[in-house]
């Protein structure tokens, strides 16, 4: 599989990546057999957080089935998010980022995590305090790059000042929601990772699974499918604007002889500042199935129009 840098890291990852989020409430077999197809279809990304899995399940689940072939793969996990309901394990503080890393590598049975990021900013942190704690994880080797995740421009572009200033690690990546339906990103957040040399790691790539072709408009819900369980949160994805922009995508895909899953990954993929896409998989055939996606090259007309179709009118 063909491999990209993770900004100006260094990291070299396969353009697609496995999400783990789904580690941790999945037996631990059935997360095996997953991370075993993954690592078959030539996938070294591995994105999880400390909090998916019910708080340390996933990076559980990892460090029990990697084995010695962690050192074959790219580990990027998170903190930030609440690992308590108190909320006191929690933030981007120096003393927490330190308390979290060590939790992480524990449950990940490593010594070194290649990619840690930011979860989430946090608002009663300093950004600079966050980024001398994360540079210090760097210069001890415990992380080898740095990303941030759900953070605006404006905070991003701070960052990057207070690291040029100060001499410390920068952001890599940037981990945000962007997809052929959710496309806010490219606004603002967008010209600042490139003016930075960043990557964007996106999340939901398949739009909660509106782009995966499970789905029909008019036609009931799978059961046991991720809108199963979401409810009358899937409203915010199956709107009528967003099943007229499904079905052109659909046609789009056809006529290439492809589907609209495998448009959804290959249209993501022809941003140059997008370094590998984030597919969470609860079986080995749609880990096989994210893997073949990456195959398919968008011609710069393909895209345009597939642009076209996917311009929506202004909120």
């Amino acid at each position: 599989m063909e491999k990209r840098k993770l900004g100006k890291s260094g990291i070299e990852v396969s353009v697609i990546g496995l999400g783990c989020n789904n580690f941790g409430a999945m037996k631990v077999d059935a997360s095996r057999r997953v991370i075993d197809a993954a690592i078959a279809h030539g996938i070294t990304l591995f994105d999880t957080a400390d909090v998916y899995g019910n708080r340390g399940g996933s990076e559980e689940q990892l460090g029990e089935v990697l084995g010695l072939r962690r050192k074959d793969i790219v580990l990027a996990t998170k903190f930030a998010m609440p690992m308590d309901d108190s909320g006191t394990k929690s933030g981007a503080s120096a003393a927490y980022i330190k308390e979290a890393c060590e939790a992480s590598l524990r449950r990940l049975k490593t010594d070194w995590i290649d990619l840690y990021q930011l979860h989430r900013p946090d608002p009663k942190t300093p950004i600079e305090e966050t980024l001398r704690a994360l540079d210090d994880l760097v210069k001890q080797g415990k992380v080898r790059a740095i990303g941030c995740s759900n953070m605006p421009s404006d905070q991003l572009a701070a960052a990057h000042d207070i690291s040029r200033r100060t001499n410390l690690a920068h952001y890599v990546t940037a981990q945000d929601q962007y997809s052929l339906l959710v496309r806010g990103i490219e606004t603002a957040l967008v010209p600042e990772v490139e003016r930075e040399g960043m990557g964007v790691l996106p999340y939901f790539p398949l739009a909660s699974g509106l782009l995966s072709g499970k789905y029909e408009q008019g036609k009931d819900i799978p059961a046991g499918t991720r809108f199963a369980r979401m409810g009358r949160f899937g409203d915010a994805y199956m709107t009528a604007e967003n099943w007229t922009i499904v079905g052109k995508l659909t046609d789009f895909a056809k006529s290439k002889g492809h589907t609209i899953l495998d448009l959804a990954f290959a249209w993501l993929l022809a941003h140059p500042w997008l370094p590998s896409v984030i597919a969470g998989a609860t079986r080995p055939e749609q880990v096989e199935q994210n893997a073949r996606a990456a195959s398919w090259k968008l011609t710069p007309a393909d895209v345009a129009e597939v642009n076209g179709i996917t311009a929506k009118a202004p909120a």
